[in-house]
């Protein structure tokens, strides 16, 4: 796709981000007012992890984000040493279907191959069934030993997904 470009975001937009993963978690799901908090919080996340946007080269207009770890670190609980998590895989919903959560995701799989990484590792909500659909397709399997979590306050089930580095069948 030479008509879009992953890149880091940069800090003038941040707000823009924030919108755009609202709209695209609330365009199909129910979320809870702390969670679009958090889904708003891209300055804070920002300032500890990496933030990259795939922005239209002709426009310059944001069209997806994903969130992963500084070389070293992780975003989640999930990640363990070996592995890269990602977190908060955004689409605009105006901009579905053209394979931009892919090419995020092909993104943060080179990632983890440049920096030595042989996991990916993501969790999902059990309702996100679109998103599930796109890491099957891509070679990703469950991680059912890892799929329990607190979330605001409650015990909610999050889905993991892994995808081993270096398998490049579902690319």
């Amino acid at each position: 796709m030479s008509d879009l470009l992953i890149r880091l975001a940069a800090a003038d937009e941040y707000e823009a981000i924030a919108q755009l993963n609202v709209a695209a978690y609330s365009h199909d799901y129910d979320i809870s007012d702390a969670y679009r908090q958090s889904l708003r919080a891209v300055a804070a996340r920002a300032a500890e992890h990496e933030v990259w946007v795939a922005v239209d080269r002709q426009t310059g207009e944001l069209l997806g984000s994903v969130v992963t770890p500084r070389p070293g670190g992780h975003v989640s609980e999930l990640g363990r040493p070996g592995e890269l998590d990602f977190r908060l895989l955004a689409v605009a919903p105006s901009a579905r279907r053209r394979g931009i959560g892919r090419l995020l995701v092909e993104h943060v799989i080179a990632l983890a191959a440049e920096r030595g990484a042989t996991r990916v590792v993501m969790n999902s909500g059990p309702q996100m069934i679109g998103a599930h659909q796109l890491y099957y397709a891509m070679g990703f399997t469950r991680l059912t030993e890892r799929e329990t979590r607190i979330v605001d306050g409650h015990t909610m089930p999050l889905l993991a997904f892994g995808y081993e580095v270096g398998d490049s069948a579902g690319l």
